[in-house]
């Protein structure tokens, strides 16, 4: 459909053919936590820094939309986070489509007792983004188990459940060593995005594990906290796309972790529409 091929080429870097995507919604679920107390610097920040789109709930669009400088493309997330945990769908396609979202992105827990409700909210959301047009990013989470070997098993689950059910792309936990991601980009016939995950202490090991997931054949990382709760974020993202998009390794793109930090130019006022 032409429709999802032109917004697809909104969020996705015409060279390469990967992505760099940053979920700024973390504030349902954990509230306004470091980083992101001030969404319209964050995002403009970002998008200096080089991002290809963040991920925003429908509430914040109008306050982090920039009408100016470099542009950024953006995904609407249609679920939120419960404060046990939970998910629940808060939107929906066509109201991404009035907002002006190039796609949009839920999160499917897997494996869990509320299953059956996931995979037939994923069916719905897939049937509307198909419909209308829409790119539909599913993030599929199967929880974390300790056996490995069990692990790998829920996480090459997760992500073809994400396929079958029509996802345009997944995104899924980091599983571990790079041969490992390797093995669930081989069993995912959609593209195939790796999360951030929880803050890293040392900001080369992030930047190894991009490395690590991009030479198994990912399409595009998807990170957070990792880049807004890093001292530079524009930086961060930076050398994240500089590991994406044109191969670097990790020590050339830690280079741009040392320059000079990219810093937004909006501070605060009235909201820009």
């Amino acid at each position: 459909m032409l429709g999802k091929k032109i917004r697809l080429e909104r969020i996705v870097d015409r060279n390469s053919k990967k992505t760099v995507t940053v979920p700024l919604i973390h504030g349902v679920g954990m509230g306004p936590i470091k980083g992101i107390r001030d969404i319209r610097n964050r995002v403009d920040t970002v998008a200096l820094g080089g991002a290809n789109a963040v991920i925003l709930h429908k509430g914040i669009v109008s306050s982090a939309h920039r009408r100016s400088g470099k542009d950024i493309g953006l995904i609407l997330h249609l679920t939120a986070t419960l404060q046990d945990g939970g998910q629940t769908l808060v939107t929906d396609v066509e109201e991404a489509l009035a907002i002006g979202a190039d796609a949009v992105s839920i999160r499917v827990d897997v494996g869990g007792k509320h299953e059956e409700t996931m995979l037939r909210m994923l069916g719905k959301v897939s049937g509307d983004a198909s419909k209308w047009g829409m790119p539909l990013f599913a993030l599929m989470d199967p929880g974390t188990v300790k056996d490995k070997d069990k692990q790998l098993k829920n996480l090459m689950r997760a992500v073809r459940i994400g396929a079958e059910l029509g996802a345009d792309m997944v995104r899924v936990p980091f599983s571990g060593p790079g041969e490992t991601f390797g093995e669930l980009v081989s069993v995912c016939p959609v593209p195939l995005i790796a999360l951030g995950g929880a803050k890293k202490p040392k900001e080369k090991d992030f930047l190894e594990m991009v490395h690590a997931v991009m030479k198994a054949g990912a399409f595009g990382m998807s990170a957070g906290r990792n880049i807004f709760q890093y001292k530079k974020p524009g930086n961060m993202i930076k050398a994240i796309s500089e590991i994406v998009h044109q191969g670097f390794s990790v020590a050339t793109a830690m280079k741009s972790l040392r320059e000079d930090p990219i810093e937004s130019t909006i501070f605060g006022g009235t909201p820009i529409w």
